[in-house]
């Protein structure tokens, strides 16, 4: 906010440059990101449309969640694995699937570079 300004007066200022304010009844807010999950609570939401374009603006409580991944690994990918890396251990290629989020390419280059 400006100074000694008027909450009513700065609406009038913005709705004359063409900017419309509303505020949001949120419980929370989720912004869902592809390794966690941020949660606001108790938000206080605003939302802003100017030339065209709405935004929001977000203040509350934050916290993050991180995302378990789970990886389905299937026996033919192990078996591809096995075959393109050379290595004869299915749990190692199997663990080193998992560990690159069943990238078989990057499990590969992995197990060629641990022999």
């Amino acid at each position: 906010m400006m100074p000694n300004m008027d909450p009513r007066q700065l609406k009038n200022m913005m709705a004359k440059m063409g900017i419309k304010t509303s505020e949001i009844d949120a419980s929370a807010v989720v912004i869902h990101c592809s390794d966690k999950d941020i949660v606001i609570s108790s938000p206080q939401v605003t939302r802003i449309e100017a030339q065209g374009t709405v935004s929001f603006q977000i203040a509350g409580d934050v916290s993050e969640n991180e995302k378990l991944v789970s990886v389905e690994i299937t026996d033919e990918d192990v078996k591809t694995a096995m075959e393109q890396s050379g290595v004869d251990d299915p749990e190692k290629v199997r663990q080193a699937l998992q560990d690159a989020n069943g990238d078989i390419a990057e499990a590969i280059m992995k197990l060629k570079k641990d022999q």
